[in-house]
């Protein structure tokens, strides 16, 4: 009986034990602030390091040109084009052409170059000398006295005792002096000599 005994209060503890242990056990949910602070940390952190790339960094080929447009032009004045422009890009960043301008001889077309000036509105012919007074066309002797300030070598070559090497020195002294005030001054030119200077003070102006 004892025996019997005995061997029910061991079953009975081991079932007690299995019991116990085998039970469901509480777990406890980290608190809400220790979450928030590490989404806040990793908010916070550096991002990773990569290439860096300069804010500055242009384009190949991005180089700007200035362009001075003069004449008949709404906004006449120096305008920055981008490299490859043309004549016509230069119209247009000036405003444009005014209404009824000649434009002949203007080749819209043209690559512009960095520091250039375009004219609108000119003639062709508007860069050359103007011809002397009484100047013969083909170049032929003069009919008249010839501008000493105006004419160019080929008119200057055709007085008499005049050749191109000579033409250039009048020319030349000319630009040095800012012009001729008096027919005298062709004394001071180099190669004109006394009698040189008598075929000729009938023959020019100032």
């Amino acid at each position: 009986m004892a025996a019997l005994l005995l061997v029910l209060a061991v079953a009975l503890g081991f079932a007690a034990y299995h019991f116990w242990t085998g039970r469901p056990q509480t777990v406890q949910a980290p608190p809400v602030e220790s979450a928030a602070r590490s989404r806040a940390a990793l908010s916070s952190a550096p991002p990773a390091a990569g290439p860096s790339v300069p804010s500055s960094a242009s384009a190949p080929g991005g180089r700007s040109l200035l362009v001075d447009v003069t004449g008949e032009v709404r906004r006449p004045g120096v305008h920055r084009l981008p490299d490859g422009a043309r004549v016509a890009d230069a119209l247009r960043a000036a405003g444009g052409v005014r209404p009824g301008t000649d434009l002949d001889g203007l080749n819209r077309a043209r690559l512009v170059t960095d520091g250039e000036q375009i004219v609108v509105g000119g003639h062709p012919a508007a860069a050359a000398a103007p011809a002397a007074p009484g100047t013969a066309a083909g170049g032929g002797p003069p009919a008249g006295p010839v501008s000493l300030n105006s004419a160019t070598v080929d008119q200057l070559d055709a007085l008499p005792g005049i050749g191109p090497v000579l033409a250039q020195h009048i020319v030349d002294y000319r630009t040095r002096q800012g012009g001729f005030s008096s027919v005298e001054q062709l004394r001071e030119v180099n190669g004109i000599g006394e009698r040189r200077f008598a075929e000729l003070q009938p023959l020019v102006v100032p």
